[in-house]
């Protein structure tokens, strides 16, 4: 058992030899590169492939297949601006002076790493129409940065939310964004019915992480992704219920995320918070955990 801990890169470690650091520097670097410079150059060109026969941007694919979970390319572009500028925080983590730091940006970047892949893979499958195994590829990712949140949720803010949360609120809701344009019909009432039944497990799925970890960062990524499929529906049909529930659930996300981060800026505890011993904030990106 130890030695497969040992060769296992996604193994909990506490403490990483000067080689495995390095080798995750110059691998997270690079797939980072991939995973940014893939997203930008497909947010402006169109597919080149011989044989392709409709080629379409990330964002024309989008607003092509129309569905209830369609998002609006300004505000879903703009989390991704911020979410690979912060990406370059977690990196700088990695050439910190300070072991700890090293040592808790290591930890995750295993699956931060296999996350970059991944979401390589999905818009080179999603942008060439392959919308089932782009499918695939989310929910494998998805599993992926859900056994990162479980295993390592505690590590500093600026590390959890670029590593962790961002990517996982994301890929939740990427799942039902591809899925809807998998099974795309315009016809198709049951599509729309079951969109205005799933969007509220993403009010579900926020909950519960604002509950139980009481994090804040994991609220407001998706509060911010639910704003934007209601932006969506809202500009392409004004009379629809897709729209009114994703600002309800948008709402709900951002006021328990506020009632979540105010105390932590301000270093009290959330109204259903147990007391807890004081720590180290720097080191605890989610409320009432003072320690990493």
């Amino acid at each position: 058992m130890d030695r497969l801990n040992h060769i296992n890169p996604f193994a909990k470690r506490d403490a990483h030899s000067p080689g495995a650091v390095i080798t995750y520097k110059v691998l997270t670097i690079l797939t980072w590169l991939l995973s940014v410079i893939t997203t930008v150059y497909y947010y402006f060109h169109a597919v080149d492939d011989v044989g392709i026969k409709h080629r379409r941007t990330i964002w024309e694919q989008n607003y092509r297949y129309y569905s209830g979970f369609t998002q609006n390319s300004v505000i879903t572009s703009i989390y991704w601006i911020v979410l690979f500028v912060l990406q370059l925080g977690y990196i700088g983590h990695l050439f910190s002076s300070k072991i700890e730091r090293v040592n808790a940006a290591c930890a995750v970047g295993s699956h931060f790493i296999f996350n970059n892949l991944l979401h390589f893979a999905f818009l080179m499958l999603f942008i060439r129409n392959h919308f089932i195994w782009a499918e695939v590829v989310l929910i494998i990712n998805f599993f992926n940065l859900s056994s990162l949140y479980f295993r390592h949720n505690a590590y500093p803010r600026f590390i959890h939310t670029p590593a962790v949360s961002g990517p996982l609120a994301w890929t939740f809701v990427a799942i039902y964004w591809n899925g809807a344009i998998m099974v795309y019909d315009p016809d198709n009432l049951v599509a729309r019915i079951f969109a205005n039944l799933f969007i509220w497990s993403i009010l579900v799925y926020g909950l519960f992480f604002i509950f139980a970890y009481k994090d804040y960062t994991m609220g407001f990524s998706l509060s911010v992704l639910t704003a934007s499929i209601g932006v969506a529906q809202f500009l392409q049909q004004l009379v629809a219920l897709q729209w009114i529930f994703a600002f309800t659930i948008m709402a709900v996300l951002f006021v328990f995320t506020l009632i979540v981060a105010v105390p932590a800026a301000t270093g009290r505890d959330v109204p259903w918070a147990r007391s807890q011993p004081s720590g180290d904030t720097e080191r605890a990106p989610l409320l009432g955990e003072g320690t990493a």
